[in-house]
C-alpha cells in the first residue's frame, strides 16, 4: 500500500504539489491523470525518493521513503519517463547491473533476469547493445528493470510516450499483465492510455487531486447532465412554453426551418433535479402526447471520460485563475532554494549516468553478427 500525506512542492511560491493525498490499495491498476503542468511527475519523484518534498509524506508499505528509503525502495519498481539506461552496455549486462543494485541474492540473478526479458520479450535483443536499441525496446527493457526483483509496486512515468501505435498497444498488454501480480501506478496526461488499462483513476490539476474513482463512477458524474436530441412535430413557441416549467431541463437550441412542421431541440438535463426513479425522456414523451406534439425521433448522448476529464480541469482552472496556467515555469531570474532539485517533469538526467564511450572492436563485431 502506499499513502501520500499532504503533499507539497514549492517552487519559489509556484506550488507544484499543492496538499495531495491519496492511498493506492494493493492488487490493482492505478491511473494519475493530468495535463501538462499538472504536478504529476513531480509528484511521481517524491515518491520514489527521487526529490525531496517541501511537506508532507510518503508511506511505501510503512515506510517512510525519506527517513527509511532503503526498506521503502525495496518494495517498489521504477520506470522514469526517460528511462536512465547505460547505453553502452548490453541489455543482459545492464539488467545484471541492476539485479546487483537491487540486491539480489547472486544464485538468482540469471533466472530473475530469464523471467523478467520473457515477460516484456526482449529475449532476441539480450545481446545487442542498448545504445542500437528502438525506443520501443529502450522502453521495455526499462520495465524490465523496474519489475526486477519482483517489487510489490511498479510506477511508472509516462510509458508509451513517443512510441508508435503498435508499440503503445504492446505496453499496454504489459501493464495489464503486470497488473495481476503487482500494484501499478500509471502517470499519463492521455486519457486513452489510462482508461485502458486502470482500475482507478486519479485526476489532477495544478498539483492538486481533483477526482478519484473508477472509470465507470467519473463517467456517471456527468450522466446528471445528460444530453437529449429530439424532433418534435409543432410550434417552436408552444414547444418552449411546454418546456419552460421543467427545472430538470436546459433548452441549448430549438431550430425549426420557416414552413417546417418539425422543431429540434438541443437539451441538457439535470437528474441531479429529478426523482431518483424518474425518467426525463418518460416525462418528455407523455407532456408532448398529450398536447398532441408527436416525438418523431430521440437520442441520448452520454458523457464520456473524456468530458469528464475538461470538465473538471476546467473547472480547476477557472478556480485558480489567478495562479500559474499549465505549462508555466519559473520566472527567468528565479532559482530554486537550497535543497530543491529537479523540476516538474525532470527525471535523471545524462549527468547521472557514465559517459558513452566508443564501442569497443569485439562489441562492433559481435553486433554485426546480430
Amino acid at each position: 500500500m502506499i499513502e501520500v500525506k499532504n503533499l507539497v512542492k514549492d517552487y519559489g511560491g509556484h506550488l507544484a504539489v499543492d496538499h495531495l493525498s491519496f492511498t493506492v490499495e494493493d492488487g490493482q491498476i492505478y491511473g494519475f491523470l493530468g495535463p501538462n503542468g499538472a504536478g504529476k511527475s513531480t509528484t511521481m519523484n517524491i515518491m520514489t525518493g527521487y526529490l525531496g518534498a517541501t511537506k508532507g509524506e510518503v508511506l511505501i508499505d510503512g515506510h517512510n521513503i525519506l527517513e527509511e528509503p532503503e526498506q521503502a525502495k525495496k518494495c517498489m519498481g521504477y520506470l522514469p519517463e526517460v528511462p536512465p539506461l547505460y547505453t553502452d552496455m548490453t541489455v543482459y549486462e545492464y539488467l545484471v547491473f541492476a539485479a546487483k543494485l537491487k540486491k539480489l541474492p547472486k544464485d538468482s540473478i540469471k533466472a530473475s533476469i530469464s523471467e523478467v526479458m520473457e515477460l516484456v520479450k526482449i529475449q532476441d535483443v539480450k545481446g545487442r547493445l542498448i545504445r542500437n536499441l528502438s525506443k520501443g525496446y529502450r522502453q521495455r527493457v526499462g520495465m524490465a528493470q523496474a519489475i526486477l526483483g519482483k517489487p510489490d509496486v511498479i510506477i511508472l512515468d509516462e510509458p508509451t510516450v513517443g512510441l508508435d501505435p503498435k508499440q503503445i498497444i504492446e505496453i499496454r498488454d504489459m501493464i495489464r499483465e503486470l497488473g495481476r501480480k503487482h500494484t501499478v501506478i500509471l502517470s499519463s496526461h492521455i486519457l486513452s492510455e489510462v482508461s485502458a488499462v486502470c482500475d482507478h483513476i486519479m485526476i489532477i490539476s495544478h498539483g492538486k487531486l481533483i477526482a478519484s474513482d473508477t472509470p465507470e463512477n467519473l463517467e456517471r458524474q456527468l450522466e446528471g447532465s445528460a444530453g437529449l436530441e429530439l424532433d418534435v412535430k409543432g410550434s417552436r413557441d408552444d414547444i418552449m412554453n411546454l418546456l419552460m416549467p421543467i427545472s430538470a431541463i436546459t433548452v441549448s437550441s430549438a431550430l425549426q426551418e420557416e414552413g417546417s412542421p418539425v422543431c429540434h431541440l438541443s437539451l441538457q438535463t439535470d437528474r441531479n433535479a429529478l426523482n431518483q426513479t424518474e425518467d426525463i425522456r418518460e416525462t418528455l414523451f407523455y407532456m408532448f402526447a398529450q398536447n398532441h406534439m408527436p416525438i418523431l425521433s430521440m437520442s441520448t448522448s452520454r458523457a464520456s471520460l473524456e468530458e469528464v476529464f475538461l470538465e473538471l480541469t476546467e473547472e480547476d482552472s477557472m478556480k485558480d485563475g489567478d495562479s500559474l496556467k499549465d505549462g508555466d515555469s519559473l520566472k527567468d531570474g528565479d532559482s530554486l532554494k537550497d535543497g530543491d532539485s529537479l523540476k516538474d517533469g525532470d527525471s535523471l538526467k545524462d549527468e547521472t549516468l557514465p559517459k558513452e564511450q566508443p564501442d569497443k572492436e569485439e562489441e562492433e563485431n559481435n553486433e554485426s553478427d546480430l
